[in-house]
């Protein structure tokens, strides 16, 4: 008789035991680096202490050359290196996009902001 090969499925039990050991590791790095007063966990750690701010009251500049108030959270954001400003990305796609031509559409957003100043008057 020949023995069952199942790469995948005898894989599992090792994951699992693996990531058991490694789960009080990852919390007490998470508690290190989160502070005393804030939630213990691993993307806490990442989150800033204040609300980051970005450029069009952090409204996403591809939704603003539209014409659209797209809010964004700044979590993905881009600091543009010519005159440091920050803008905030509503998602990942935005932003890649943003980046082909991110002179081109500033440039673009700068003046559907001034748009949408007008039409807020």
């Amino acid at each position: 008789m020949k023995p069952l090969h199942c790469p995948r499925l005898c894989a599992l039990p090792l994951l699992a035991a693996a990531s058991l050991a490694a789960a009080p590791l990852c919390g007490a790095q998470a508690l290190e680096f989160g502070g005393a007063g804030r939630s213990s966990g691993i993307w806490k750690a990442v989150v800033p202490p204040t609300p980051m701010e970005g450029e069009f009251d952090s409204f996403d500049p591809l939704g603003v050359e539209a014409g659209a108030r797209i809010k964004a959270d700044c979590s993905l954001n881009w600091i543009n290196p010519d005159d440091g400003k920050r803008y905030c990305f509503s998602s990942g796609t935005s932003l890649e996009f943003f980046l082909d031509q991110p002179q081109a559409h500033l440039e673009r957003a700068r003046a559907g902001w001034r748009r949408m100043a007008v039409r807020k008057e």
